[in-house]
C-alpha cells in the first residue's frame, strides 16, 4: 500500500458490511484513522478492531447520533465516505408510502445530514466527501422505484455540495456501482431466485451475460474507487460521478432487472 491517507481521519458511514467494509479496510491500510458509524453492531465493533478505528453505533437519520458520530472525529475529519444504505424491492404502482419514506430517510437525507454534520470540521483543512450512490440513478429498473429515486437524489446533492464548497478546499463526488457482490445484492438475487425458481448463484450468472466485463464487482473494487477520490490522486476531481459497472449499463447491452 502507499500510505496515501496516511495521518488522514476518515468517517465512514455502513462500515459494517459490504462495499463499506472494504473501504475501511483499505483506508486502515493506507494509514487513515478511521471513525465508523452506523447500525453494524456486533460487525461494525468486529471491523473497528480489525482496522484499529473507533466504533459508533447510531443511525444516519438521527441528529444526535450523527452527533456522536463527529464528535469521535476529535476535531479533525479529512475525508467522509456515505456508504450507508438499503433497498426493499418495489414498483411505482405499488408503493408504500412507509417503504418510500424509511428509503429516501436513509439513503438520501441521511446521507445530507452526515455531510451537513461534517462540513464544519472538512472546512477547518480542507478534505473529500465521497457519497456511494448506484446506476440505479441513472437506469431505474420496475422493481426499484424508491431505491432508484433517493440514488438520484445522492446525485444531485453530490453535485450541490461539490459546487457549493469548492472555495472551502472540500472536493465532492459520488460513486455509482453496477452489481456488486454485497450482502444487499444477495439478498436481491435470493428473492429473483424464490419468483422464478431458481438459486440465488443462477440468479448471479444470468447478470453476469450481461455485463462487458462477464462479472460482477467485488466490494474491494468499489473500495479502490473510493480511495481514488478520497486522496491527493483525484486532486482535481470534483462534482462528478464514478460509474464502476464493469459496462453493465452500456447501451449495447441487455440491461440486468
Amino acid at each position: 500500500m502507499s500510505g496515501a491517507l496516511s495521518g488522514l481521519t476518515a468517517l465512514i458511514t455502513g462500515a459494517a458490511t459490504g462495499m463499506g467494509a472494504a473501504t475501511a479496510e483499505r483506508f486502515a491500510a493506507e494509514g487513515a484513522r478511521l471513525v465508523l458509524f452506523g447500525l453494524g453492531g456486533a460487525a461494525l465493533d468486529r471491523m473497528a478492531a480489525a482496522t484499529g478505528g473507533v466504533a459508533v453505533q447510531g443511525d444516519v437519520t438521527s441528529p444526535a447520533d450523527i452527533e456522536r458520530a463527529i464528535a469521535a472525529c476529535d476535531g479533525r475529519l479529512d475525508c467522509l465516505v456515505n456508504a450507508a444504505g438499503l433497498i426493499v424491492p418495489d414498483r411505482p404502482d405499488s408503493i408504500e408510502d412507509a417503504v418510500w419514506a424509511r428509503t429516501l430517510s436513509v439513503n438520501l437525507t441521511g446521507t445530507m445530514m452526515v455531510c451537513r454534520a461534517a462540513l464544519p470540521l472538512l472546512k477547518r483543512q480542507g478534505g473529500t466527501i465521497v457519497n456511494i450512490a448506484s446506476v440505479a440513478a441513472f437506469n431505474a429498473s420496475p422493481d426499484s422505484a424508491s431505491y432508484a429515486a433517493s440514488k438520484a437524489g445522492v446525485v444531485a446533492l453530490t453535485r450541490s455540495l461539490a459546487y457549493a464548497h469548492g472555495s472551502d478546499g472540500i472536493r465532492v463526488n459520488a460513486i455509482a456501482p453496477g452489481w456488486v457482490r454485497t450482502p444487499m445484492s444477495e439478498m436481491e438475487m435470493d428473492l429473483a431466485a424464490s419468483a422464478a425458481g431458481t438459486t440465488r448463484e443462477e440468479e448471479f450468472a444470468a447478470l453476469t451475460r450481461r455485463i462487458a466485463l462477464g462479472r460482477i464487482a467485488e466490494p474491494e473494487e468499489i473500495a479502490a474507487c473510493c480511495l481514488f477520490l478520497a486522496s491527493a490522486q483525484s486532486s482535481f476531481v470534483t462534482g462528478t460521478v464514478l460509474v464502476a459497472d464493469g459496462g453493465g449499463r452500456s447501451p449495447t447491452q441487455n440491461r440486468a432487472v
